[in-house]
Formats: structure tokens, C-alpha cells, sequence
């Protein structure tokens, strides 16, 4: 099983970037992203659940942020507009089959990404 993540990059405040997320060897019920700043722990960000395609977004990104899916071709972008300093981390796509009630917990993803560097210039 491989998470295959790209699109990151430097921007400046109020600008945009959108990463995308390619699985291969299997399918997950949610596919999303984490983030860890310098620092700072490793925060949920987005997930977007294949069963109902519904989707789920930390409070800090809401309104900005928008987690989307391509089924056929097991892949999971985020749309990230309007993005602030704070924003600035390594975003890291996940894969898991965790039930709704865990879905903000890193733990319940056995499959990571590599990690892509957000960097939000002020």
C-alpha cells in the first residue's frame, strides 16, 4: 500500500495551492490530511469518507480549506485558499478505516503519505 502526496509549495499569505493524494494497493473508507508545523504536534486537518461522501474539517481550515475525492481513481485532493502563515507545515495524506467517531485521531490511519512542505509566506 503506497500514498503518493505532491502539489506542495511556497506561497504567500492569501494564496492558494492544492495537494492531491494517489493510493495504490487498496481502497480506505476515509482518505485525508494531517499536518505538523516545527514544533508542534501532528493535527488532523481534512478527511473525506467514501461510504456517503461526506466530508470532515478541523475548525482552523473550515471555510478555507476543501478535502474532495476521485473514487475511480483513488485519490483525494485539498483545496487550500486563502491561507495564512499559521498554515505552514508538512502535510502528510492518510488512509484509514476508522469508524466516524475516530476520525480526527492519527492513530486510527495505518497508512501515511511521505509528506509535502505548505510554506505560507506573510
Amino acid at each position: 500500500v503506497q500514498l503518493q502526496a505532491s502539489g506542495g509549495g511556497l506561497v504567500q499569505a492569501g494564496g492558494f495551492l492544492r495537494l492531491a493524494c494517489v493510493a495504490s494497493g487498496r481502497t480506505f473508507i476515509n482518505m485525508g490530511w494531517f499536518r505538523q508545523a516545527p514544533g508542534k504536534e501532528r493535527e488532523f486537518v481534512a478527511v473525506a469518507r467514501r461510504s456517503g461522501n461526506r466530508e470532515y474539517y478541523a475548525e482552523s481550515v473550515k471555510g478555507r480549506f476543501t478535502i474532495s475525492g476521485d473514487n475511480a481513481k483513488n485519490t483525494v485532493y485539498l483545496q487550500m485558499n486563502n491561507l495564512k502563515p499559521e498554515d505552514t507545515a508538512v502535510y502528510y495524506c492518510v488512509g484509514g478505516d476508522a469508524i466516524l467517531s475516530a476520525i480526527r485521531d492519527a492513530p486510527m490511519y495505518p497508512s501515511w503519505g511521505q509528506g509535502t512542505q505548505v510554506t505560507v509566506s506573510s
